[in-house]
């Protein structure tokens, strides 16, 4: 009897590995049915990961979206699963215990099924909490091991891991090749040692196309043993997406395997139905690139699902390195020569930071730390003379172990800087915050939700949240929107605005804050307040607390990056300029109240 194989449709990472935005809740709704009547998927890829904030971006409620998405599903009978970043809950950042075990009830109660948890160092530590979270929820935990190519992240490594997630609870088992880069025999090896040990336990195969590897790979772990395969389908499979189902149907049929046919006319509706999202507002954050397949990728290993942040960070800061250049008599960079450039610097620091995987967020520190890099060797400075608070955590252990050692150079960094390197548990310096954010909704006369997935929602993406709350969210996503649709020469819509910018009251701030003292602009230019997220177009909250030194934010000048930084210890009291504001020298950018 033939072997089954079985297909998940990756619906929202198709969207997040081509662009910033994912379709709207209208959007999900039109093209379920379609989804369902293709007739070849057992398993459906509805939220997690990023998608949740990025709703919020734009102005709309992530909770009405996924019990949207996955209802037509649940009652098709077809299986949904999420995204989930374990100790990084669905944000970027450390997440409190009892928030995350909120996320699982929420996500339970809106339909989700399965769970698919990951650590971007795969430190097991940041897993096991959340698969006994999980299945105290109904939930199916899945646990992923991020797959990359390393002296340290061998066949044994991987089987190792595994071993110890399933002994602790874990019900299956994904092979997450983020960037594709996992060579095609190895993962068929690891697929093998984990079913020679463990032939009951469920194994998914997710990788992307991006260096060309996925498709060998598939066929590998398949014969190995894998039981579901991820994949995508046009418009938007291939580049740095993953492969299209009917090239994977058509491949594991030949090779003798039992799996679904494909209902072509409903196939060519659901294909019909995206373009039309696209056509409609997501193409306008596409960036053309992401459908490009590169074998680049093999020697940097970044992954597919970040290339759209990244194009995005490189046109933003591509001038200032070229005015660096020009001030130190040196050739300017095409923005292509520049992706080559950061590919080179990624594969050069990557072994320096202790091979961390390259996924979310590791792959973003990673990246910006080579960035800067380019930025300094443009300025005439030396490599890691600009490293940003996060990867310093990473750096140092707070979220977790690296799988490698540290070169003698950045164990040098910390030390100059009066760093520690921690070992305790990653959850440990996060306390839980329910109860605050309790007294926040109810100060606020705010609806807790169905299963309390408003309170939850505050509590992963709070500063997002309440952007979306008052409006602010949606008046820059409409901003961003028009500039997008006149860049590419689309007919501008006058919208009016949602909600007006608060405007700064010096004397409210000096009464409440005596100590308090205006961040004022180092020079004329582009406010910069971060680099290394999703969530862009929004500034830290008031309340944000910062050292003596750190970086409060960055102009961007015509000669290249000014940084702004903290006096002393203190906390930002008001916000006066967003993202991407234009400011001239000395104009305020904040307040900030001082620890004096």
């Amino acid at each position: 009897m033939r072997r089954e194989i079985k297909f998940s449709l990756l619906y929202r990472d198709m969207w997040q590995s081509s662009g910033k935005y994912v379709p709207r809740i209208d959007q999900l709704e039109q093209i379920a049915p379609v989804i369902i009547e293709m007739g070849c998927f057992a398993r459906i890829e509805t939220n997690g990961g990023a998608a949740e904030q990025v709703n919020l971006l734009y102005g709309e409620n992530p909770n009405k979206s996924v019990r949207a998405f996955t209802k037509p599903f649940n009652r098709a009978g077809i299986q949904t699963h999420m995204l989930d970043r374990g100790l990084n809950g669905i944000r970027m950042n450390p997440v409190p215990a009892d928030v995350r075990k909120l996320m699982y009830k929420v996500k339970k109660a809106q339909g989700v099924d399965i769970t698919r948890i990951f650590c971007g160092l795969n430190d097991v530590r940041n897993i096991i909490p959340s698969i006994a979270y999980a299945k105290e929820a109904g939930m199916i935990p899945q646990a992923a091991l991020c797959i990359t190519h390393s002296p340290v992240h061998t066949v044994d490594y991987y089987v190792t891991m595994a071993s110890e997630l399933i002994e602790n609870g874990a019900e299956e088992i994904c092979l997450k090749d983020m960037a594709g880069i996992g060579r095609p025999h190895s993962n068929g090896q690891i697929v093998k040692g984990i079913k020679d040990k463990y032939p009951h336990i469920p194994v998914q195969y997710h990788g992307h196309s991006g260096p060309g590897f996925s498709v060998a790979s598939m066929l590998e772990v398949a014969k190995a043993g894998a039981d579901i395969i991820d994949v995508a389908m046009e418009p938007l499979s291939w580049g740095m997406v993953h492969p299209d189902i009917i090239t994977i149907q058509a491949m594991l049929k030949d090779a003798g395997f039992s799996v679904p046919d494909i209902n072509m006319e409903a196939y060519m509706e659901a294909y019909r139905l995206t373009q039309s999202f696209i056509d409609d507002f997501l193409g306008y954050f596409i960036d053309p690139s992401n459908k490009i397949m590169t074998s680049l990728l093999v020697g940097c290993g970044l992954p597919g699902g970040m290339m759209g942040s990244m194009m995005a960070d490189l046109k933003g800061i591509h001038n200032a390195i070229n005015m660096a250049l020009r001030q130190n008599n040196k050739p300017e960079v095409s923005l292509n020569n520049l992706v080559v450039q950061l590919f080179r610097e990624v594969e050069y620091v990557w072994p320096k930071l202790g091979y961390p995987p390259l996924v979310t967020p590791f792959s973003q520190y990673v990246k910006n730390i080579a960035l800067m890099n380019i930025l300094s060797k443009a300025k005439g400075e030396p490599p890691f003379s600009n490293i940003d608070k996060d990867s310093l955590n990473m750096i140092t252990g707070k979220m977790g172990k690296l799988p490698g050692e540290l070169a003698p150079e950045i164990i040098e960094i910390v030390n100059a800087k009066g760093l520690e390197f921690y070992t305790g548990n990653p959850q440990a310096p996060y306390p839980d915050v329910l109860e605050e954010y309790k007294k926040e909704m109810k100060a606020n006369n705010w609806d807790f939700g169905e299963d309390d997935e408003e309170l939850f929602e505050l509590a992963m993406h709070d500063r997002q949240y309440r952007d979306y709350k008052s409006g602010l969210a949606k008046q820059r996503f409409n901003q961003e929107l028009e500039a997008a649709k006149e860049k590419a020469g689309a007919p501008k819509i006058i919208t009016r605005p949602v909600v007006e910018l608060p405007k700064f009251d010096v004397q409210k701030v000096r009464e409440l804050y005596p100590t308090a003292q205006a961040v004022q602009a180092t020079c004329k230019g582009t406010v910069i307040w971060q680099y290394d997220i999703e969530d862009k177009s929004t500034a830290p909250v008031a309340g944000t607390e910062f050292k003596k030194g750190d970086t409060i934010c960055f102009i961007e000048a015509y000669y290249g990056l000014e940084t702004v930084k903290a006096l002393s210890d203190g906390k930002l009291v008001q916000v006066e300029t967003a993202q991407g504001d234009k400011v001239e020298k000395n104009q305020v950018i904040a307040f900030m109240n001082y620890k004096l």
